[in-house]
């Protein structure tokens, strides 16, 4: 997967009621095309008595599985609409089904199109839409006379510190992105006179909404 993609934070849905029919979005981050289709019946399951659920999902790091379905809605009308919405808004790995409840008036094809299109977006919206990016944890196990030092250093660029332990020295665990790690590295080494220990510590992907992490 690359470095950063946008996807959705978490399961999330959203409801509303459109000349007399109700119409509920949900949406989920998937990890593989399995959980999107148990996901799906899930959905299906809780609204076995619903009318139609409509459904569509995104999978892999290029998008490379996509699937829909009507539900019975006339072609093209449902699950080509709510897919859409998931491309448009450019997201990976993400599942979206639309739950929907007649109410008695007809909507015709456009309605119907508008309907899905509104049911989607809501589910998403209500999921939270995020930018995943991928963050080396890096640990810098410094001495205690340097720890102001480099904590102001580190937060006036903008690294994240994550988490900090006290032995007989002081550990910094830090949240950097790929693409920033040699230079963090760098950064350090100068100002510690390369007597901190800096070593990477795994990574992981992390929710990122308005330039915050969203954990």
């Amino acid at each position: 997967m690359k470095d950063r993609y946008r996807t959705i934070h978490e399961y999330g849905s959203d409801e509303v009621i459109i000349n007399k029919s109700r119409f509920i979005g949900y949406a989920k981050p998937i990890s593989s095309e399995e959980e999107a289709i148990k996901f799906i019946e899930e959905i299906r399951t809780k609204h076995r008595d619903a009318t139609h659920n409509v459904y569509a999902y995104v999978y892999g790091e290029n998008s490379n599985i996509q699937r829909y379905s009507d539900d019975g809605e006339p072609s093209g009308t449902a699950g080509i609409p709510v897919l859409e919405v998931i491309k448009k808004e450019d997201l990976r790995n993400v599942a979206v089904v639309v739950t929907r409840y007649f109410g008695g008036v007809k909507l015709g094809a456009g309605g119907l199109v508008r309907a899905y299109i509104k049911g989607a977006k809501i589910g998403l919206e209500a999921a939270k839409i995020a930018e995943k990016v991928l963050y080396k944890k890096i640990k810098i196990r410094i001495d205690y006379t340097l720890y102001g030092k480099v904590e102001n250093e580190l937060l006036g660029r903008g690294y994240i510190i994550d988490e900090v332990t006290y032995d007989d020295a002081v550990n910094l665990f830090i949240l950097c992105e790929t693409e920033r790690v040699e230079q963090l590295k760098k950064v350090v080494t100068e100002i510690t006179s390369a007597t901190a220990e800096i070593e990477e510590n795994g990574q992981a992907y992390y929710s990122v909404i308005d330039g915050k992490i969203i954990k």
